[in-house]
This record gives structure tokens, C-alpha cells and sequence, in this order.
């Protein structure tokens, strides 16, 4: 399975995420080509070090030039996002730089009430935590990029097909 040893590392890490993007809609069953690992953590200090520590664990790195421990400071997050529009925290594998997961920098949504929808997937014996159809629509909605929108599209007729519509 692709990025199934960030998925455990994660677990073994407990860290607090949820899946989202292309990654979260293969997981709820659509068929499509995505590249990267899209995720949401709650960013408390102390889980976003937990997420630092499993991406040093596996040999990940920051794709920009900081520790990657400034990315548990609240403050230098606001400044990369004001000065730098930055939206995602970018860790990738220097062997395999294909291998990419982007966090979020910020909540698009209340993390602790889209954790308490989120769905478990099971794949390759790892439990793994991917936001709930519902979130997932309203994420795609923020950017409004082609891709997004052929996303949405699926993403409705699977919520619609989950209801009995």
C-alpha cells in the first residue's frame, strides 16, 4: 500500500490526524490518481512534535529550508502564512522524492468535531483515520480547482449512494 509505512509510523507515534484529499477519497472507495498524502493533525504543540517525530523517524524532511520542529510554534506558523501564504507544511523522502505529505497550517475545520465524524479504514492491517464524506465535500470546496470540483462531483454521488438516494 503507498505510504503505508507513514501511516504506521503515525499510529506507533499516536499522532492525531485525519486523512484528506485524493488519499481520503481512494480511501472512501473512488477511483482516482493522486501522488501525495494530504493530511489535517490537530495542531497542539505537543502533537504536531509527535508528527515531526515520526516523519524523522522514517527520513523525512521539510521541503523548505526550516527545523521542522518550527512547525509546533503557533506563532512562526502565523508568520509563514501571513508572509508566506503558506497552506501546507511540506515533509518529503530525499531517496524517493515522490513521496510527499503535505499538512495543513491551519484548520479549514474545527478539528476536534471533524475527528468525531471521521471514519476508520482498515488497509494492510493499519487502522487508519480519513475525514468523513461530509468534511471531505466541504474541504473540496475551499480551493475550487478543476480537480477539486471532478472530486466534488464524485464525492456527492458516494454520499448520495451511502444515504440510499
Amino acid at each position: 500500500m503507498y505510504y503505508e509505512e507513514v501511516f504506521r509510523e503515525l499510529g506507533r507515534q499516536k499522532v492525531r490526524y485525519m486523512v484528506i484529499g485524493g488519499m481520503a477519497i481512494v480511501l472512501h472507495g473512488i477511483v482516482r490518481l493522486t501522488a501525495d498524502l494530504d493530511i489535517m493533525i490537530d495542531l497542539r504543540r505537543e502533537n504536531v512534535l509527535k508528527l515531526v517525530s515520526a516523519m524523522e523517524n522514517l527520513g523525512y524532511t521539510p521541503r523548505v529550508p526550516v527545523d521542522a520542529r518550527d512547525f509546533a510554534d503557533a506563532e512562526k506558523r502565523k508568520t509563514w502564512i501571513k508572509e508566506k501564504n503558506m497552506e501546507v507544511f511540506s515533509f518529503f523522502d530525499p531517496k524517493t522524492p515522490l513521496h510527499l505529505v503535505d499538512v495543513l497550517v491551519k484548520e479549514p475545520l474545527d478539528f476536534e468535531e471533524a475527528y468525531a465524524r471521521k471514519v476508520t479504514v482498515e488497509a494492510a492491517g493499519i487502522l487508519i483515520p480519513v475525514v468523513s464524506i461530509k468534511d471531505l465535500i466541504t474541504l473540496k470546496q475551499i480551493p475550487k480547482r478543476e480537480k477539486d470540483l471532478d472530486d466534488l462531483k464524485s464525492l456527492k454521488k458516494l454520499e448520495r449512494i451511502k444515504k440510499g438516494q
